[in-house]
């Protein structure tokens, strides 16, 4: 597979230096794309820089993976308006584990030659004292060099300034990409379009420093057809660890998106292929209320990033919220993902012996669930088989045993098509 190519007709190429391609024919290269560390988690914003190192591996090259221990404690300006918040040492390194776990449903860590690595650049940068720092690398690159980028420039005229820390940071991040190429051998550095400034000031210090010639490639960044910012829901960002971002909100975001975005983020963020995508297509425009390409799209990402195993799960739950599911289905719903099926819906919390003690099924949804505002709207509702409690429907005789408490605490009610209700029963 030629890894130029397969960017290109995947848009995934913005910037590239001259004669990148042609060093990438010449045999095995290594590159490697940055990560902050500044959380625990990567969120989907990463994606695209981690499918252009899958992309590398697949097609015979080596990435790697830096995480920024040192660079994470310092912040990098840009696209950022304000300074942010410094990490220590310990917190960094915690997240810096919980990236590799992430990245590794991604990439080989174990497959020969071009097996991926991961570095932190905090391991050769804590023992380089601010005087070597000047010697070894200030001298190279000049103030005027680094104020024309327009990451330093936008952040000078905006009104907020910019620290002689995050002055610096394109220095920083330049000689991690001198440090890779004189000891890793790393002739390339990739990242999204807003790293450009950054990765540029490398590859010239590899040029003034070590007299060698490296490489940059840039992806452009993910946008929204309709212009608005990708990657963020109305609770924030779409993250990839479980615990942030569940599997079943994961999946509803893939396949919530317009087909304007579904057909570009498919091209992106999953390894069909070039004919794949094109059959996909014409299925999903021969009926597009089917969604037959978001659900492709959503299917693909949640099984890599999570499992196959929760892929079947949420799929799953959403045939349940949306009518089609039994109540074997439901009954099998871990409760996490229960709860994020139903986060939206109303709730109430009944102690248990309420529940159980009451005789009638009517007198439970009206003046102890509040589900329904009249005994008489209850029973007629019921009457109709507008009323299912776990996926069932139900009779005014219909009593409820322990056995129905989904997870060993939760009702499901549903009243008519689409009302939901969620019943918690407490000791």
């Amino acid at each position: 597979m030629n890894f130029i190519e397969e960017l290109k007709w995947r848009g995934m190429i913005h910037d590239m230096t001259p004669g990148t391609e042609e060093e990438l024919s010449k045999g095995i290269i290594s590159a490697y794309i940055g990560y902050d560390p500044t959380s625990d988690s990567l969120h989907i914003g990463n994606l695209a820089s981690i499918m252009m190192l899958v992309h590398l591996q697949r097609s015979g090259h080596k990435p790697f993976a830096l995480v920024g221990g040192a660079t994470g404690m310092i912040g990098d300006p840009s696209g950022k308006s304000e300074e942010r918040n410094l990490l220590n040492e310990e917190i960094l390194r915690y997240n810096q584990g919980c990236i590799k776990k992430q990245l590794e449903k991604f990439l080989d860590f174990d497959c020969g030659a071009n097996s991926a690595e991961m570095v932190n650049n905090y391991d050769w940068t804590k023992e380089f004292t601010f005087l070597q720092f000047l010697r070894d690398v200030g001298k190279h690159i000049t103030v005027n060099y680094m104020v024309a980028k327009d990451s330093v420039k936008k952040r000078m005229e905006s009104g907020s300034g910019i620290s002689f820390t995050e002055f610096t940071y394109q220095l920083v991040q330049g000689y991690d990409f001198c440090w890779l190429y004189e000891h890793k051998g790393v002739k390339l550095q990739m990242g999204g379009s807003d790293q450009w400034g950054n990765i540029v000031t490398g590859t010239e210090l590899i040029r003034r420093k070590l007299g060698g010639e490296a490489y940059a490639l840039t992806c452009p960044l993910i946008t929204k057809a309709d212009g608005g910012k990708f990657g963020k829901s109305e609770a924030g960002n779409i993250w990839l660890d479980p615990a942030k971002t569940s599997p079943y909100q994961f999946y509803q975001f893939w396949l919530n998106t317009s087909d304007a975005d579904a057909a570009e983020y498919i091209k992106k963020f999953t390894l069909f292929s070039k004919e794949e995508i094109d059959e996909i297509m014409v299925q999903h425009n021969e009926a597009p209320h089917l969604r037959i390409l978001q659900k492709a799209l959503a299917a693909d990402i949640t099984a890599r990033v999570h499992s196959k195993e929760d892929l079947e799960q949420v799929v799953e739950a959403s045939e349940i919220l949306f009518g089609k599911g039994t109540t074997s289905m439901l009954e099998k719903l871990p409760e996490d993902i229960l709860l994020s099926v139903f986060e939206g819906v109303p709730q109430c919390t009944i102690s248990s012996t309420d529940v159980f003690s009451t005789t009638c099924l009517v007198d439970l949804l009206t003046e102890k669930a509040g589900i329904f505002q009249s005994k008489s709207e209850a029973r007629r509702m019921i009457r109709e088989g507008c009323v299912q409690i776990n996926k069932t429907k139900v009779t005014e005789e219909f009593t409820l045993t322990p056995e129905n408490l989904l997870n060993g605490k939760y009702l499901l009610v549903q009243k008519g098509k689409k009302n939901y209700y969620l019943i918690k029963t407490a000791n």
